[in-house]
């Protein structure tokens, strides 16, 4: 199943101006339950730092994250790194043009070889380490980049069906309805003592994508872009069927942010150096 195709295609359509992609971020927002756990995780983590804190995005992607920590603190200086030179380019001129490229950049960077030492009070990894196959290096570049005291916060899927992975592994990684992934999922314990061995002093992690998560995800991601693999058509049906689909994955969403999962099928993982 084809899920980056489909996202860049939506990308390029609410490119088209700065409005729309601030729209669009605001729709990611909604839609994709991991933003719900870290916008919470950021809401209480700005209230602990300080009004010039450094910030790095470690696989910034469409800059979504960055877009909200920007608007969190007037004096933030961000980062954005990502391997994809084109989202590069995009989010530099992005930013440029809200005048935020003062505080505000981004470049290619590969996590693997990232040597940054003491710089950044938070650094912020979503849907990112499910696709490196030299994870515990990746995890010991982002801990030195730390000042001590700093936070990593990492969503990723977890083991118990976080990559959806019903189809079959290859030589290139797992193959399933989201592509590109080089494991099945984290072990909750085992990312736990890959991080206290990359330096970290403490770490805490948690289930997301309970019961009702994993709900509020097919009806709000998952079905709308299987139809839309099978035909480009489904966009003029699209805002209809989220009139029906989208309240009662947004009730969804909410009960699983408050809930404490025992098993889910994704990780909200924080690490302090």
């Amino acid at each position: 199943m084809q899920y980056d195709p489909i996202k860049k295609s939506l990308g390029v359509v609410f490119n088209s101006t700065p409005w729309l992609r601030v729209l669009f971020y605001r729709l990611l927002d909604l839609l994709l339950l991991r933003s719900w756990y870290i916008r919470r995780e950021l809401r209480a983590w700005r209230k602990r730092v300080p009004d010039n804190a450094s910030i790095l995005d470690a696989g910034s992607g469409f800059g979504q994250y960055v877009w909200r920590l920007a608007s969190m603190g007037r004096l933030f200086r961000i980062l954005g790194v990502d391997v994809k030179p084109e989202q590069i380019e995009d989010c530099n001129n992005f930013f440029s043009r809200m005048n935020l490229s003062d505080r505000v950049s981004f470049r290619e960077a590969d996590l693997t070889t990232f040597d940054v030492n003491d710089v950044y009070d938070l650094v912020l990894s979503v849907d990112v380490m499910e696709h490196i196959v030299e994870d515990e290096k990746v995890l010991t570049n982002l801990c030195r980049s730390l000042h001590t005291g700093g936070m990593l916060l990492i969503s990723t899927p977890s083991d118990q069906g976080g990559s959806d992975t019903d189809h079959h592994h290859s030589s290139e990684g797992i193959s399933g309805f989201i592509d590109e992934h080089v494991r099945d999922g984290y072990n909750i314990n085992d990312i736990r003592e890959k991080l206290l061995h990359a330096g970290f002093s403490t770490v805490e992690a948690r289930y997301t994508y309970g019961t009702p998560g994993s709900i509020a995800w097919r009806l709000s991601m998952k079905y709308p872009i299987v139809m839309l693999n099978a035909s480009k058509l489904f966009f003029l049906v699209l805002p209809f069927y989220y009139i029906i689909a989208y309240p009662v994955a947004y009730i969804l969403n909410h009960f699983d942010v408050l809930g404490n999962h025992a098993k889910g099928t994704g990780l909200l993982v924080k690490a302090i150096k």
